[in-house]
């Protein structure tokens, strides 16, 4: 199914300031949360695209790239392989509402049967990491799935990421009853003060281990090398950086995983220049070609194209070749192949050559007209300007 752009999801403008964005979703999310909404599918629908929007809006690389790129831009777009703001799960989005309502929601029991009742364990996350993929002109032009090896933190297979022996050396914390959570009551001036606070022995986890498991020490992850796939889209520039969510460190304990950002970076083609998605080619052309005409190769991104060269072609000339170029990371087009030309003087002449030359100097064909000088100087100027 197509996403929907981030913008209309939450009903604000594109020039909407991070207020109004943070202010748009706050109804979403009460509008459509679980425990207003139980057992309601299309509600729970809305509340992670409400969620999603937010998480791409709320940060300005994010969505700066999204104005930019539109949802290939952030990786959020349908078959994107798996990069981007997609994808997250009900605690993901959970985690982060403290920023928003101040800890006004608790948990939440609308969707999957779970129960909360205000039981609000801390969710470790693990770290971000952040890798370089390099990419020649022909991978960008097509999109490529490039297989890639990642030293990081996975959660321990002997104890189900759990830190306890087995996976069952724990406890329930006693200090808070497995609420992650105590809650206070003090005596004010105003009266009754209740605050609530993460539990300090359990550390907001809820339990407490027993038996370390032996085989991490009891931080329920290790340290090993994973092969990750990366789907990358076409049209991908320099310094874009993708986002594939879950694929960092594993956290301590359980938890969400981190993201696994990956920058691209561009291999210098030997022959072509990017500019944005067209390519550039500085085209030689010898005086006798660029006089009498004829036609020459010129490299491509997959191969060579024939280019007809028009006698009396003048140095500085462009040369177009439609949809050559490189194709627009939202899928927006193609750019184009612009072949510059310039022309090669000979730099050193026989006795004959120099003769030949000599007695083409007095012709009026070898003498640029004014109207040549006026359109070479019309261009230069426009280039300055």
């Amino acid at each position: 199914m197509e996403k929907r752009d981030y913008y209309e999801v939450l009903e604000v403008a594109k020039n909407a300031s991070a207020d109004e964005i943070k202010k748009a979703y706050r109804k979403k999310a009460i509008q459509y949360h679980p425990d207003k909404n139980p057992g309601d599918k299309e509600a729970e629908e809305k509340f992670k695209e409400a969620a999603e929007a937010y998480e791409v809006l709320s940060d300005p690389d994010k969505r700066s790239r999204y104005d930019q790129f539109g949802h290939q831009g952030v990786g959020g777009a349908a078959g994107g392989g798996g990069f981007g703001a997609g994808g997250m799960s009900m605690e993901d989005i959970f985690s982060h509402f403290g920023d928003i309502f101040g800890g006004g929601f608790g948990g939440f029991s609308g969707f999957g049967g779970s129960s909360g009742g205000g039981r609000r364990q801390h969710v470790n996350r693990g770290s971000d990491l952040r890798v370089k993929v390099k990419l020649t002109l022909k991978e960008i032009a097509t999109g490529v799935e490039k297989k890639i090896k990642v030293p990081k933190y996975v959660s321990c297979s002997y104890c189900k990421g759990t830190g306890a022996e087995n996976g069952t050396a724990y406890t329930t914390c006693t200090t808070c009853n497995g609420s992650g959570v105590v809650t206070r009551v003090q005596q004010s001036f105003l009266g009754p003060m209740q605050t609530t606070t993460t539990c300090p022995t359990c550390n907001g986890e809820g339990r407490i281990i027993t038996k370390k498991c032996p085989h991490c020490n009891g931080e329920g992850i290790r340290r090993e090398e994973e092969v990750i796939t990366l789907n990358i889209p076409a049209g991908v520039a320099e310094g874009m950086q993708l986002t594939m969510s879950g694929k960092g460190n594993a956290a301590r304990h359980g938890g969400i995983n981190g993201d696994l950002l990956v920058v691209i970076e561009e291999e210098k083609h030997p022959d072509l220049i990017r500019d944005e998605n067209d390519l550039i080619y500085n085209l030689m052309l010898d005086f006798t070609t660029a006089a009498l005409g004829g036609s020459v190769e010129v490299p491509t991104i997959d191969g060579k194209a024939k280019v007809k060269i028009e006698a009396g072609t003048q140095p500085g000339k462009v040369l177009r070749l439609r949809g050559k170029g490189l194709p627009s990371v939202n899928r927006y087009g193609v750019g184009d192949l612009l072949v510059n030309v310039t022309v090669y003087v000979p730099e050193n002449l026989s006795a004959d050559e120099k003769k030949t030359i000599e007695g083409f100097r007095n012709s009026g064909n070898f003498t640029p007209s004014l109207s040549v000088k006026n359109r070479i100087f019309s261009k230069l100027r426009h280039m300055f300007e």
